[in-house]
């Protein structure tokens, strides 16, 4: 039998609601109104589970909360405030609080964040002790002993048990999913699915129904039901990448999931409760995104509970050749070629390199290296002219990243440079595209942009008008293709 829930509200007639709720599925409830009815409550029942409001009229209910956590970091404290005082509530969360509920929630939200606390109470029982190995090189994914890796790998750890939402920040290429499925591994719904989620992939009039589903016939198309990620996901996280390509319209139905723990499928008539944890990146600023009106402000509060940043490879230091030295041994298995180590000049190349599409960049440069070149060493001759031209960006100096968590977006350089705003004549018109496939013009077009710009990626971005990873990831899926055939 579990030990008694500690309530901890100081309206009557609310508690008294919680309270019955909370019988009616077979739980005991110890009922507290004050911040010193709670405090002396805690003091002779140690409770494992406690519903705590954030205001009592004789004290601060996160006062209450950093008492009770320093005596038992393993009790999982459910948060309850009010509409207004959301930003409180993620302050609580960031202070070790298990979960929050905002007034009024529905009794199935309500239950289900007791069952998570309970059920995380039970399966990790001194785990909060464990702390993680010092100088880790490989973490759940991530390859990188670096001061900045290491504060990312111990920030992941630490919010194994939590069920709070995480949002990860970091620009194209950084690992924002390996950081997502690390979230996961460790968490307590590492046993649930793992669902990923590209809003930035999907058309926006079907990326409602991608992430809560739709009945058959409820729109033109629609010709089976289908289950949405978020349904896939029950029991386990929802991964939404790109979150803020999300239209303004669905994050409204995505902040009453959040608020409900309820999806609704297009055409359905009836909600379902589905029990998963929210992790969400951008690569851009979210809080420039709020201010010029394209994120919900309030459905930002809900997501940027828990806000992990992930470095620019270049802040990494040596991790760029720890990386590819372990990466190297891989494609060198996978393409059967001899290559075992990388020499001391393609390490300073690295080094010096800017990476502006980060570790995409370098598993790109990596493969490209293996499917052309052959040999026991890696030289700089066989590297793209992209990293050892000596027109290669310019290294950007920034501010070193500070420790533990931050509301901040990131670090900040302190010049910011713009090497390829210059002016770069475009690669000569194709005269033998008739005839040929969208596809085939697509990839033809990239690469003779990127042969006319000396094999710069980043520039030939510039002139085709996207983003340098767009590009990585099309030439990642062309060696696939080549690959595979």
């Amino acid at each position: 039998m579990t030990s008694p829930l500690l309530l901890v509200e100081d309206t009557p007639s609310l508690s008294l609601v919680y309270q019955s709720v909370l019988e009616k599925v077979g739980h005991k409830v110890d009922c507290a109104f004050t911040f010193a009815e709670a405090r002396a409550a805690y003091t002779k029942g140690k409770h494992r589970t406690i519903l705590l409001d954030l205001v009592l009229p004789d004290g601060d209910g996160s006062d209450l909360m950093g008492e009770i956590l320093k005596s038992d970091p393993d009790c999982k404290i459910i948060v309850i405030t009010a509409n207004g005082s959301v930003n409180r509530a993620v302050e609580a969360m960031r202070a070790g609080a298990f979960d929050f509920l905002v007034k009024p929630f529905d009794e199935s939200r309500f239950l289900s964040a007791v069952q998570n606390a309970i059920k995380a109470g039970e399966l990790g029982k001194g785990r909060s002790k464990r702390k993680l190995a010092v100088a880790t090189s490989e973490f759940h994914g991530f390859i990188g002993s670096s001061p900045p890796m290491q504060r990312v790998y111990e920030m992941v750890s630490s919010i194994g048990q939590s069920t709070a939402t995480v949002f990860i920040t970091g620009e194209s290429g950084t690992g924002k999913e390996v950081c997502a499925q690390a979230t996961h591994d460790v968490s307590n719904k590492s046993d649930g699915p793992f669902v990923p989620l590209n809003c930035g992939a999907i058309p926006r009039d079907l990326l409602e129904s991608e992430v809560f589903g739709h009945l058959k016939g409820s729109f033109t198309g629609a010709i089976a039901d289908k289950k949405g990620a978020a349904e896939m996901a029950n029991g386990g996280t929802l991964f939404l990448d790109e979150i803020c390509e999300m239209d303004l319209a669905l994050q409204t139905k995505l902040l009453r999931f959040l608020q409900t723990s309820m999806i609704q499928p297009v055409g359905a008539t009836m909600p379902k409760l589905v029990d998963v944890r929210i992790v969400c990146a951008t690569n851009r600023d979210p809080r420039e995104e709020v201010r010029a009106g394209r994120f919900r402000e309030d459905l930002f509060y809900r997501l940027h509970v828990v806000p992990i940043h992930l470095p620019k490879l270049i802040e990494r230091g040596e991790d760029v050749n720890e990386i590819a030295s372990r990466i190297l041994l891989q494609f060198s298995a996978e393409e059967k070629k001899s290559f075992k180590r990388l020499s001391e000049s393609t390490k300073e190349a690295f080094r010096r390199y800017s990476w502006p599409g980060n570790v995409r960049q370098l598993l790109n440069a990596l493969r490209n290296v293996v499917v052309l070149h052959d040999g026991e060493e890696v030289l700089p001759e066989m590297l793209p002219a992209e990293i050892t031209q000596d027109s290669a960006p310019t290294r950007i100096e920034v501010q070193p990243a500070q420790d533990g968590p931050s509301d901040n977006w990131g670090p900040e350089p302190a010049t910011t440079v713009h090497p390829f705003r210059t002016e770069v004549a475009p690669p000569p018109a194709q005269s033998t595209l008739v005839g040929k496939t969208l596809a085939e013009v697509e990839r033809e077009l990239i690469e003779a942009t990127i042969a006319h710009c000396g094999g710069s990626i980043p520039k030939a971005a510039h002139i085709l008008d996207v983003s340098a990873s767009t590009i990585y990831r099309k030439r990642e899926a062309w060696a696939a293709q080549t690959r595979a055939s």
